[in-house]
């Protein structure tokens, strides 16, 4: 089982298919293993070689209970520490929501490791609703589903509900402390390919597209009907567009 160290922490991840490296980063309280349940790794294999990896506090990465251990730089710190262990000089990196939020964290802090970047459901404004996970210690796990459904503004299933009971919550309540600030200074410098989308149904819907509409390679994708947390389990929505991306870079 590898793993690699970030500030001697471990960072689980698993390498599958052969191409162009592809970095690919979960959401908030996910794990590589969604990569695998929901198709996309399967079908990306085909092409390149695809690199999934556990964020700190999710999945079998290491899980500090200390809000300051989930920066933005450290897990940009984390994400390069998994590239770096394989060897690889840059990649695409595809991320969803807390993983798109690290992928804007790569334009700032190592621009230079980025072939392109593919972000879902994840925008650079400032995000004050996780505040809303000040004083949550996770150690009430409703209090802690009742917090994430104000954030995303929809009810979460009882099959992800389940999936959620079984995270180390204590670490994942630090990890939701951690503030978002906004990142729009960022726009001008996102010179690379980029591909957004977004569930019309995600309230998060309105800033992904309008920051794609910023950006100088910039391209959107809106998903009918689907909510956040639908954006990834509809992978046959997501697919056909992240493939013909891809495609496009080769």
């Amino acid at each position: 089982m590898p793993f690699a160290l970030s500030d001697g922490r471990r960072i689980h991840y698993q390498v599958e298919g052969e191409g162009p490296p592809l970095l690919l980063h979960h959401g908030f309280t996910s794990s590589l293993e969604a990569w695998r349940f929901f198709g996309f790794a399967s079908a990306l294999r085909e092409r390149y070689q695809v690199i999934m990896f556990d964020a700190l506090g999710h999945g079998l990465s290491d899980k500090p209970h200390d809000t300051a251990a989930y920066s933005q730089p450290q897990r940009c710190r984390d994400a390069l520490a998994v590239l770096d262990a394989l060897g690889i000089a840059r990649a695409h990196f595809f991320g969803y929501s807390l993983g798109g939020w690290v992928g804007y964290g790569l334009v700032r802090h190592a621009p230079e490791r980025l072939a392109s970047l593919i972000l879902g459901a994840a925008h650079p404004y400032e995000d004050r609703s996780w505040g809303g996970f000040a004083g949550i210690d996770g150690r009430d796990p409703e209090q802690f589903i009742s917090t994430f459904e104000t954030l995303l503004n929809e009810a979460i299933s009882p099959q992800v509900k389940m999936l959620i009971r079984g995270n180390d919550l204590v670490a994942l309540a630090a990890a939701a402390q951690q503030p978002r600030p906004s990142q729009e200074d960022l726009l001008a410098r996102m010179a690379l390919p980029c591909l957004l989308f977004c569930g019309d149904a995600d309230a998060r819907h309105g800033a992904v597209q309008r920051t794609a509409a910023l950006l100088a390679q910039g391209e959107f994708v809106s998903l009918p009907g689907v909510t956040h947390f639908g954006g990834l389990m509809q992978s046959e929505l997501v697919l056909p567009p992240v493939m013909d991306f891809l495609a496009r870079r080769r």
